[in-house]
């Protein structure tokens, strides 16, 4: 790289513009470790505007059809139904790599983030590809491989109607989709149990749960924070004020939240809701139970 440092914004976009699932993983993981431990030492070139693409670079190995094509996944009580619900999980991971990804390049300068913002989803980020790496490699123990079946990208649309406005990424992404997760694991991993896959439930319970927990915090903390900070513009004791919920107003940042998934997300949320992991990160019922109400005309 010669004199020039690179920044994290720049290494987030070599990652994008990895095709590979696998490189994508491994690349992203040894960015997230560098600027965790401070090699790379800046964010972003105040004084250089990058070009974020619209779509990351991904392998054409994997078949994608429509969500309503998409073969029904089962309950895993074949062998059959057990792949086909890793591949789904190992498909949602690889997107979710790139969305961690995305949110940094896009948003970060633009939206002029504090330092912390940054490390946050640089920590979900290496997760997601930790999760991918996991569910691959469990793949191939199944006797399959990631791109042996067909599958949809559904989560890349909504991050393309959100990419324009880092609120409604934050709501969207990461306080409904990432917390529609925590609501089905519970019971995807009970389905493994029953079908006598031990090794899949661990994996599921002991490490993707736990960490999809705090990947749904972080959308709900950095949503706070634009919500406050666009009323305080001033304050720089938002971020810890926003993490001891000692700022004002929550119950404006729940309105903002319903009319921004009201706006971005189509139909309601669907129930059961998994209370106790959205209490978890950090939000209650106020937040989600008036979503899953169809609203007339809306």
């Amino acid at each position: 790289m010669g004199a020039h440092e690179e920044t994290l914004v720049e290494a987030a976009l070599r990652v994008l513009n990895t095709a590979d699932p696998f490189e994508k993983a491994r690349l992203g993981d040894s960015v997230a470790s560098r600027w965790l431990d401070g090699t790379i030492a800046e964010p972003y070139n105040p004084s250089l505007t990058l070009p974020i693409p619209d779509r990351p670079a991904r392998l054409s190995s994997v078949k994608l059809v429509a969500p309503s094509l998409m073969p029904k996944l089962g309950k895993a009580g074949s062998l059959q139904s057990r792949v086909n619900i890793v591949h789904s999980l190992a498909h949602i991971e690889s997107w979710a790599i790139d969305l961690s990804w995305d949110i940094i390049a896009r948003f970060g300068k633009q939206e002029a983030m504090p330092r912390e913002f940054f490390t946050d989803f640089v920590k979900v980020a290496q997760d997601e590809g930790r999760h991918f790496t996991l569910l691959a490699a469990r793949l191939e123990e199944l006797g399959s491989y990631y791109g042996a079946l067909p599958a949809h990208d559904g989560l890349w649309d909504s991050a393309t109607a959100t990419s324009e406005d880092l609120l409604s990424r934050l709501a969207v992404e990461h306080c409904v989709h990432e917390a529609r997760g925590l609501d089905v694991l519970p019971t995807t991993i009970s389905r493994f149990r029953n079908g006598g896959d031990d090794t899949t439930a661990n994996l599921l319970e002991s490490v993707v749960y736990p960490e999809e927990i705090t990947h749904c915090a972080a959308g709900v903390k950095w949503f706070r924070y634009l919500c406050h900070r666009s009323r305080n513009p001033a304050s720089d004791q938002e971020i810890c004020a926003v993490e001891n919920g000692t700022t004002t107003g929550g119950d404006e940042v729940i309105s903002k939240f319903h009319a921004v998934v009201r706006t971005y997300f189509r139909g309601p949320l669907k129930p059961p809701f998994n209370e106790a992991a959205r209490k978890a990160a950090g939000f209650g019922p106020e937040w989600y139970e008036p979503l899953a109400v169809k609203v007339p005309n809306a």
